[in-house]
């Protein structure tokens, strides 16, 4: 991911002016890696090592966001319409 995006998510997410590693600002930026990484296997089928990656990052994602469920519903949601995941 390059790292012009990167502060620019921080900004688009933050909770407060110093937060850069709340849940949400997490979720933000492994959905943003995750859809870098999604595009380049598309071209690349049998890159299985970034395939790998790409699993964990997900599963990382979904406890960050099964964290975030659990103890703040209404931001939980907001987060899945911005970044638009189902569920």
């Amino acid at each position: 991911m390059p790292t012009v995006v990167k502060p620019e998510i921080i900004a688009a997410y933050k909770t407060h002016e110093t937060d850069t590693g709340s849940s949400e600002v997490q979720v933000a930026l492994l959905t943003a890696r995750i859809n870098h990484l999604t595009e380049h296997l598309r071209t690349h089928r049998k890159d299985f090592h970034s395939r790998r990656g790409l699993l964990q990052m997900a599963s990382r994602r979904r406890k960050l966001l099964d964290y975030l469920k659990k103890h703040d519903l209404p931001k939980y949601s907001e987060l899945l319409q911005k970044l638009n995941l189902r569920k």
